[in-house]
């Protein structure tokens, strides 16, 4: 009975630790692309881009998430409090 219990106990965290070090991969290959935005988002540019989106001056068919008002910003949150509940885990281990 113990050895079934400890056995699906290894499985589970064996899974969940191939999962977690493939995400934080992904993760960490994302932030040149989490800098470059944060960049972005407080340049000049991006007060240009958001200008000539609302003049018109952009194609209409044109994916423009990141001059939303929130889309970059929600992102840099999210990211933040990722940070930080990353923090929290690992003083806790």
């Amino acid at each position: 009975m113990r050895i079934r219990e400890m056995e699906q106990r290894l499985d589970k965290a064996s899974a969940a630790v191939m999962h977690l070090s493939a995400a934080l991969d992904e993760y960490v290959a994302a932030g040149e692309a989490i800098r470059e935005l944060s960049e972005y988002y407080s340049s000049s540019e991006w007060k240009q881009d958001l200008a000539d989106d609302e003049a018109g001056r952009l194609p209409h068919d044109m994916k423009r998430g990141v001059l939303s008002e929130d889309g970059i910003w929600n992102l840099l949150e999210d990211n933040k409090e990722l940070l930080t509940r990353i923090q929290s885990v690992v003083n806790t281990l």
